[in-house]
Order: structure tokens, then sequence, then C-alpha cells
């Protein structure tokens, strides 16, 4: 995989483009999200209780308690896991990493199981400490795995790594579930769903949110250059080590915190940089903030489907982008196996 000079096709102008697209649509899906649901109501009584809220009425709590925080949550989630993808695929040149995949997610999701378990009551910081901290083990048993033998890492290993992690974690996470009585809760919060966001713990997490994205945009120069490789990037001077070991933090606090309040939903960081790359290039500095901008607007379309495919029924998240992802996945895996061969 080369890095071709700036072209018109993939230059700053298309980039410009392509990112006031993916905004404007994003905007007009958030609208939707907020608009509709299992509660029917007319735009004009959304739009009054966002300029004019009453407390006194129940459709206005309906938009401010419920829709409007799960719909930021959509973005904040969406827009991080994109992200995670997209750093993963370049910092490993593998293009079928996810932090879904790779078995980061479950091992958040594990640890979350955990700490219901055996830390009941833990507040939001200790439960995002114990997501950060089980995605740190998931990846180091991943990329521990992936390394044995005498070929050494290769692509189709760390798949195959982390979807073995990603079974044992999550057959783990289950066995917590029956043995610790933590029931349907848990269940409906594996699948993924973002029903039960709260102000209060988006405002909690904003930060390191805003934190991870600039911290991601700060090294997308430096994963361009690393994304052609190791012996490449120490020749044009790139500490590879601190770049490798920034992203991974990246990865993992932005992991831990999308499963923290959303569930472990996969596919977002897989999809949503092979889409953007077709759009802007191979230049991260392009691919990582409209990777962000296009993962919100897959995760806040892919749960106002889940709401209105089976009224007034919901469906998680998770269910309705593993429909989307799969097939995705295999056509992607193929395509990867006829490179190789």
């Amino acid at each position: 995989m080369g890095i071709e000079p700036v072209q018109k096709r993939h230059g700053a102008n298309l980039f410009i483009l392509y990112m006031a697209i993916g905004l404007g649509l994003t905007v007009l899906v958030s609208v939707a999200s907020i608009s509709f649901g299992a509660a029917d109501m007319q735009l004009a009584t959304v739009w009054e209780a966002i300029a004019r809220y009453n407390p006194a009425l129940m459709e206005h709590q309906i938009i401010h308690t419920l829709r409007l925080p799960r719909t930021a949550a959509d973005l904040v989630v969406g827009c991080s896991l994109a992200v995670c993808g997209a750093i993963m695929q370049g910092t490993t040149r593998n293009p079928l990493a996810d932090s879904g995949l790779m078995g980061v997610s479950s091992g958040a999701a594990f640890a979350i199981a955990f700490s219901l378990a055996f830390f009941p009551g833990s507040d939001y910081w200790k439960v995002m400490i114990f997501a950060c901290f089980g995605a740190a083990i998931a990846t180091g048993m991943t990329y521990f795995i992936a390394s044995l033998g005498r070929r050494g890492m290769t692509p189709q290993r760390l798949v195959l790594a982390g979807l073995s992690i990603s079974m044992l974690f999550g057959a783990l996470s289950q066995y917590l579930a029956i043995n610790y009585d933590l029931g349907k809760a848990l269940a409906y919060w594996t699948a993924g769903s973002t029903t039960g966001a709260q102000w209060m713990e988006l405002l909690l997490v904003s930060p390191i949110f805003v934190g991870g994205l600039f911290l991601a945009l700060a090294l997308s120069p430096s994963i361009t250059v690393l994304s052609l490789g190791n012996d490449v990037a120490d020749g044009l001077g790139i500490r590879t080590g601190l770049v490798k070991g920034l992203s991974t933090l990246v990865v993992l606090v932005l992991t831990g915190l999308a499963v923290v309040i959303a569930g472990p939903l996969g596919f977002i960081g897989l999809i949503t940089p092979h889409i953007v790359r077709y759009m802007v290039g191979v230049d991260y500095r392009y691919i990582i903030p409209a990777s962000a901008v296009y993962g919100a607007l897959l995760t806040v379309s892919a749960d106002l489907i889940g709401r209105i495919i089976n009224k007034p029924y919901e469906t998680p998240i998770g269910i309705v982008l593993s429909i989307i992802g799969v097939p995705y996945f295999l056509l992607l895996a193929r395509k990867q196996r006829r490179e190789f061969e």
C-alpha cells in the first residue's frame, strides 16, 4: 500500500466537499432521530420542545430526557468507534482491523460485567476504568496470540486471534450474567443500545472523548507514514514505538468509552474507514476526521432504523449493524483472500 501524491479527486477540495456532505446528512438524520420513535409526534412539537422546553408536557420530557441524549450518545459512540477502526487499520496495515473484531470491545464488555458482578454500585468513572482495563487485556492477548509461530503476526492471524478472544470474553460475560443474576439488562446491553443514555453520563465522558479525538488527529500524519510500513516510517524519522503506543491508548480509551455508553457494538470501525477511503484517499489526515463524521452518521441511522422497523418495539443498534456489517465483512475477507492467493 503506497501513498500517492495529492491528486484532484483525493485532494483537499474533495475532502471538504465530502465532510460537508457527511455533516449535512448527520444533522438531517439526527433531526429525524429526535423526531421519530415509539411515540408519534408532530415536527412542530419537537421544535417547540427544543426551543421552549416545558417540563409539564410529557412530549417535551420525552424529547429532552430520552431522544436528545440518545441521539447525542449515538454520535459519540459512532464517532469513537469509527476513529478507532481507522487508527487500527492504519497502524497494523490490516484492512480487517476493528475494535469489535479484534476483541477490544468484548474485553471491555467483560470487564464491565465483572464490575457489575463483583463491585455492584460502582460509579461511572470506576466502570469506565474497568472497561479500559478489560480492553487493554484483550488487546494484549490478541497481539500475543497473533505473534506466535514462525510467520509472526500477519493480518489474517490478527483477525483470527481477535475473533477467538472476542468469543472467549463473550462466553465469560455470559457466564457472569447467568451465575450472578445480571439478567435481562446485561443481555440487552451486550446487544448494543443507547436507550438508557443520560446527559450526566455524556457530560462526564465528554472531556475524554474530545481529548481522544484531538490526539487521534494529532497522530494522523504519523499514522499515514506508518501505514507504509515500519521500515519506511523508521527511515523517515517517525518514532514508531511512540506512535503505536499513543494510538493504542486512543483505541483503548475511546473503545472503553463507547462500550460503557452503548455496549459492544461491532462493524462501525470496519465499515466506515473503507467507505471513507473511496472518498478521500489514503491520507489519514483526511481518513480520521471523515471517519468520525461518517461513523456518527452510520450509528444514528442504525439506531433510527431499529426504532421504526418494528414500532412500537425497538431493535438494538448492534443487531441492525450486524445485518449490515456481516455481509460487508465476508465480501472484504473474500477480497483479501484473493489478494494473498
